[in-house]
């Protein structure tokens, strides 16, 4: 038996390595908004940010494909200023991972967040602190236990992706391609042999994920303000 293209396998990883990473950037100032705010649209903003772990994929994909189309406001102006359309492209992917994912990210950090408190930050300030001295010298580090659950599910959620990258990047070899688009297909042709091989890549690297994630949780001390 051949082994099966790995292409899918280093664009899936790609993919959810930008996607993880944006989120870092983004989610981060939402979730420290979200853990501490007492602004009314708190419980709206927290729904929206939500709603990818309740409405199905295809759902979220066929609106983020209207959304992201050539005639849309966004998609015109992106092929304005790139040439390119966004969607069936690997940056739309990265665009609609990035919405997809954003729970999964967001939530541990703000549960993280809320463990950590105003106390240390209150403390950091009578020490003439800057609000951004305080957030990476002292509630960073204190929640590097929601940091790194956030990051690894995040990144394994990614991966995992059927969906809304079918809808939003369908099956490009080579751009939008990604593993469970490739199994998909191998199933839908009868190639079971390589659907095998690419399942049981993606199993381990689930089970692995999460034994990490569980080992490392009850290593690290829980840190509270």
């Amino acid at each position: 038996m051949e082994f099966p293209d790995l292409g899918p396998l280093w664009l899936t990883l790609k993919l959810a390595g930008a996607t993880t990473l944006a989120l870092l950037f983004i989610g981060t100032p939402l979730a420290w908004w979200i853990a501490f705010t007492r602004a009314r649209v708190k419980a709206p903003i927290e729904a929206i940010t939500a709603l990818p772990l309740v409405l199905p994929p295809t759902v979220l994909g066929f609106y983020l494909l209207i959304f992201m189309s050539p005639s849309s406001p966004l998609g015109s102006f992106w092929v304005s200023v790139t040439g390119d359309a966004l969607t069936f492209s690997f940056t739309g992917l990265v665009a609609a991972s990035v919405l997809y994912s954003l729970p999964f990210m967001v939530q541990p950090l703000q549960t993280a967040f809320e463990a950590v408190g105003r106390g240390p930050l209150e403390a950091a300030a009578t020490l003439r602190a800057s609000p951004l001295d305080a957030f990476f010298n002292v509630a960073a580090p204190m929640a590097a236990r929601g940091y790194l659950t956030a990051t690894v599910l995040t990144f394994a959620h990614t991966v995992g992706e059927f969906g809304v990258v079918l809808m939003v990047g369908g099956n490009i070899p080579g751009e939008t391609k990604v593993i469970s688009i490739a199994i998909y297909e191998h199933v839908e042709t009868i190639n079971y042999a390589d659907a095998h091989v690419l399942s049981g890549l993606m199993l381990l690297f689930s089970f692995l994920v999460l034994l990490f994630v569980y080992g490392m949780n009850r290593r690290m001390p829980v840190r509270t303000g």
